[in-house]
């Protein structure tokens, strides 16, 4: 009993101990693969972050390789066979071209390149002999497009060139240019001596017997450029010394004839200013038209041409308020013509309209009847009996001014009439100014209405109104700061009303309307 009880103490502990080995074995083997976990999973954030790193240079070693190599490989099959160049891009060069474009450090591809470079060379010297020229000259372009070294290129150019001439006749050319130079003939027509130098300089740049008759042609041409500035003639010296600068803008005469065509135009813009002083704009724009139509951007001309373009808008001016209008509009086209301002032109235009308006509602009345008659009377001694109170435009409805209207709406070619709305003006132009001056923007504004009623053509009721729209827009900024949007409003229509053109008045627009969004 002992003995078995024994044997199974043994095999128990047996058990026991192989449990434990077991156990231990396992929790080994557990943790040895913990750690190869975190080991791969190590080692594979390391190779995603590499393939991030490394994608471009990986695909370029996938990809480009193998397309470089056979990009180089076409170049150097189209070369041995000749294509150096093709329209459709399968030319030895445009290969190699594009192998460089993927690898710029790829010597094979400029070594390509060099090797299409020389055989160009080549085909130029084999098409010049065979007597091609187009060929030779295009195989010529092609090597110094690749940059072939200019001692060969410039040696095949030579070539070619003596290769032209002889064909061209150059000697015949060269001698009917010379006959053309003992005639006279310089410049007229192409069969002239300085066309035909120029034909046979394109192709002997070096030719010393063209190069000096091209000379004593030029001399000739600039001498006559003097002779024409002397005389007055601004237009022909110009266009004989451009054309001189066009053959040799270096030649020695060409700052003496610069010279002396200056002094023409300074001699011309003087007379213009004479005529312009007396009144004579006819005149004046007869002496500075030849100027402007040959050297419009010298200072001493444009200064003048914008003096006789302010006096021709003042002489529209004057012209409609003797109601001259086909005159005005003339005067003030032509002070178009002379680049006045496009602002004082538009102005002036519609003042002239304004005052053609004007003049038309008062032709269209009828001559005032018996009863209408008494009627002015009554007005005009209303109008006298204002005056002498002092109460030239204001108040309404029984000033001086409200008395004129009407009256003129009787009998506006009534001498009394006319000599009252005289004696008006001065009071109208003073009542704005002091309006003005207070900030009284309503009243400046009916006295500005009287003012351009009496005189619709005057240059100074554009500055007025402008003047008048940038208070409206002053006093309506400090009012649309303190928040009063309403008045800002108004501001803003009273402007474009008096002065829609203003250039402050979009931005004063945009903040008044911001300001009204804000508050709603």
């Amino acid at each position: 009993m002992d003995r078995n009880s024994r044997r199974a103490g043994e095999q128990g502990h047996d058990a026991l101990q192989r449990v434990r080995r077991e156990g231990r074995w396992w929790w080994v083997q557990a943790r040895h693969t913990r750690r190869i976990w975190r080991w791969a999973l190590l080692a594979a954030g390391v190779l995603f972050l590499a393939l991030i790193l490394l994608r471009r240079p990986l695909a370029d070693w996938f990809w480009d390789e193998p397309q470089i190599e056979q990009l180089i490989e076409q170049g150097d099959r189209a070369l041995a066979a000749g294509q150096l160049s093709s329209a459709d891009g399968r030319g030895a060069r445009d290969y190699f071209q594009a192998a460089l474009a993927l690898d710029g450090d790829r010597s094979e591809a400029r070594d390509g390149l060099a090797r299409t470079g020389a055989a160009a060379l080549r085909s130029g010297e084999a098409a010049l002999a065979s007597g091609a020229l187009e060929e030779a000259a295009e195989a010529l372009a092609l090597a110094r497009q690749l940059q072939v070294p200019q001692q060969d290129s410039e040696a095949l150019a030579r070539q070619l060139r003596e290769r032209r001439a002889a064909g061209a006749g150059l000697d015949a050319l060269l001698a009917q240019a010379r006959q053309a130079l003992a005639a006279g003939r310089l410049d007229d027509t192409p069969d002239d001596a300085l066309p035909l130098l120029q034909r046979v300089l394109e192709l002997r740049p070096l030719d010393v017997t063209a190069l000096e008759a091209r000379e004593d042609a030029l001399s000739d041409l600039l001498l006559r450029a003097r002779a024409a500035s002397e005389e007055g003639d601004v237009r022909q010296a110009a266009r004989l010394l451009q054309r001189a600068r066009d053959y040799d803008p270096g030649h020695a005469d060409v700052p003496a004839s610069q010279e002396a065509l200056s002094r023409a135009l300074e001699s011309r813009a003087r007379r213009a200013a004479s005529e312009l002083r007396r009144g004579r704009l006819d005149a004046s724009i007869a002496q500075l038209q030849p100027a402007l139509d040959a050297a419009g951007d010298e200072a001493v001309v444009a200064a003048q041409r914008e003096r006789l373009a302010a006096a021709l808008v003042k002489e529209g001016l004057r012209l409609a308020a003797d109601y001259r209008f086909a005159d005005a509009v003339a005067r003030i086209d032509e002070a178009q013509r002379m680049q006045a301002s496009p602002r004082e032109v538009a102005a002036a235009r519609q003042q002239v309209e304004r005052a053609r308006v004007a003049r038309q509602s008062q032709q269209g009345r009828l001559a005032p009847s018996r009863a209408g008659r008494q009627q002015l009377e009554r007005l005009l001694e209303r109008l006298q009996q204002a005056e002498a109170r002092g109460q030239l435009i204001a108040p309404p409805g029984a000033s001086a001014f409200d008395a004129l209207r009407e009256a003129q709406s009787l009998a506006p070619d009534d001498p009394r009439v006319m000599a009252a709305a005289k004696r008006l003006l001065p009071a109208s132009r003073h009542c704005f100014e002091d309006a003005l001056r207070q900030n009284r923007v309503e009243a400046a504004g009916a006295c500005l209405q009287a003012w351009q009623t009496l005189a619709p053509t005057t240059a100074a009721i554009g500055l007025a109104r402008n003047r008048l729209a940038l208070r409206w827009l002053a006093i309506g900024s400090e009012r649309l700061g303190s928040g009063d949007v309403g008045f800002a409003t108004r501001a803003a229509e009273q402007a474009r009303q008096w002065q829609p053109t203003l250039a402050e008045l979009p931005a004063f627009e945009a903040r008044v309307r911001q300001a009204g969004d804000i508050g709603r």
